[in-house]
């Protein structure tokens, strides 16, 4: 038996190739659309992928089940609840999977979504009973999967089926069995998924606070609350998955002139600035929308960019293109144009304008001098509901990042604006997004309400 798992950082997502080396097939399980990594691992073992397994349709994340299909000429097997508009072979509970001495066993496990399944890996060269586990996005390190995804009007019944599924279907499993789960940290879809990316079941029946509820209510009220943000886009990202996601193609640098890259704009196109933050700072086109090319990217875009629409990109070089591509592709965003292959001095040469600042960094101690003044900024808190009550700087106004975009009409672009969030990740893509329509005065707090906790600031509860 082969298997090996692949993460993405940021986004938090985990995907497996798993197969019989001796019989040469093997299986993917919920694929990336970077799809080349699995061809690849495939070749290097000798195994052809004969077929792609779907665990849910996924809110967070764009598949690459079409992508590898086309490559490979594998069948995509999705539960037969996901009502799915592509070519697939349908799964019920119970079907097997067979790859040569490997087989995968469906448990349809609904919960996280209607159409979960869990796929049971048994070694028959070794045992009989499963080894391991592909818990999707079920069952994960220290968290089960949340139930709102779908839709908050259904998130209690989904809960109540997850609970379910955890009692009857995972608890009974031996200590033994490995958990393979589709995320890990940095996953938006459970509130605490832990860093190491497998666990058995038997530690996670000791330690799981999911599986330690054995009341059905209880269980409801426990993972419908406290439940973060919403991964962006995802009611357009897990329809791109319900249609069967675009084939990309290959994908190869694409340099624009000056002129190209001003055509391109002029027909709608949005200039995505990736480089560092130091670099934006020091000069950047106005009215470009400022996302650094780092692992939280993917995660970033779904609250920053408006869906379908083409995209420029302004590069450190080129060498980071396909990096970034994929990273928008993932949640959804396919139509990148190419890149601005002139510099910004050619740029400023051709009479077009640039511009610098726009958004300053303040640090928790700065931002409370600043309340403390006549012209005092309003404080912006784009941190979930529930973080917000847990405490706030005083007179904060909630605005999570998730609906951010749509509610910058409500504020004032003359007045100084302070985002804030934990830490001034959230809200330095929520400022960026101010620069972009013209606020005069933007303020990112570094460090976030655990720098201003840290000087020992008092906090606001509600």
């Amino acid at each position: 038996m082969y298997l090996q798992q692949f993460f993405i950082e940021g986004l938090g997502c985990a995907s497996y190739l798993v197969g019989c080396e001796g019989a040469g097939v093997a299986a993917v399980i919920d694929p990336d659309r970077d799809v080349q990594k699995y061809l690849n691992e495939a070749a290097a073992h000798n195994l052809m992928i004969t077929h792609i397994v779907e665990t849910h349709l996924h809110a967070d994340h764009v598949s690459g089940n079409t992508e590898l299909a086309q490559h490979t000429g594998a069948a995509i097997y999705v539960h037969e609840a996901a009502n799915v508009e592509f070519e697939h072979n349908v799964l019920s509970d119970g079907d097997r999977i067979v790859l040569g001495n490997v087989e995968l066993h469906v448990r349809f496990t609904p919960g996280h979504t209607p159409e979960s399944i869990t796929l049971l890996v048994i070694d028959k060269t070794r045992a009989e009973e499963p080894w391991m586990a592909l818990t999707g996005d079920t069952l994960f390190v220290g968290d089960a999967g949340r139930p709102d995804l779908v839709g908050l009007d259904v998130a209690k019944e989904l809960a109540g089926h997850m609970h379910h599924t955890l009692q009857n279907v995972y608890l009974p499993m031996a200590d033994g069995v490995m958990i393979l789960p589709g995320h890990g940290a940095g996953s938006l879809c459970g509130k605490s998924i832990g860093s190491v990316l497998t666990t058995t079941l038997g530690y996670e029946r000791l330690h799981n606070p999911a599986l330690l509820i054995a009341d059905r209510k209880e269980y409801i009220d426990f993972a419908v609350s406290g439940l973060p943000e919403q991964p962006g886009n995802n009611k357009r990202i897990k329809q791109i998955n319900r249609q069967g996601p675009r084939i990309l193609g290959e994908v190869a640098p694409r340099g624009l002139s000056v002129l190209d890259t001003v055509t391109e704009l002029r027909r709608g196109a949005i200039l995505l600035d990736v480089r560092s933050k130091a670099a934006y700072k020091a000069k950047h086109i106005p009215g470009s929308v400022y996302l650094e090319a780092d692992a939280q990217l993917s995660n970033r875009a779904g609250f920053m960019l408006p869906p379908d629409v083409p995209i420029i990109l302004l590069l450190t070089d080129e060498e980071q293109y396909r990096q970034v591509v994929y990273s928008l592709a993932r949640v959804g965003y396919d139509s990148v144009v190419g890149y601005l292959a002139d510099s910004l001095q050619t740029w400023e040469a051709m009479r077009l304008p640039t511009t610098s600042g726009d958004i300053h960094d303040i640090s928790a101690l700065q931002l409370h001098d600043l309340l403390d003044q006549d012209a005092k900024p309003l404080v912006i808190d784009v941190r979930e509901t529930w973080e917000y009550r847990q405490g706030h700087v005083p007179g904060a106004r909630l605005m999570s990042l998730g609906d951010f975009a749509r509610r910058t009409d409500e504020l004032d672009p003359r007045q100084p604006i302070a985002v804030i969030c934990a830490s001034g990740s959230r809200s330095q893509s929520a400022a960026a997004l101010l620069g972009t329509k013209g606020f005069e005065t933007v303020y990112n707090v570094v460090g976030g309400t655990i720098g201003w906790l840290q000087h020992g600031f008092p906090l606001e509860r509600a």
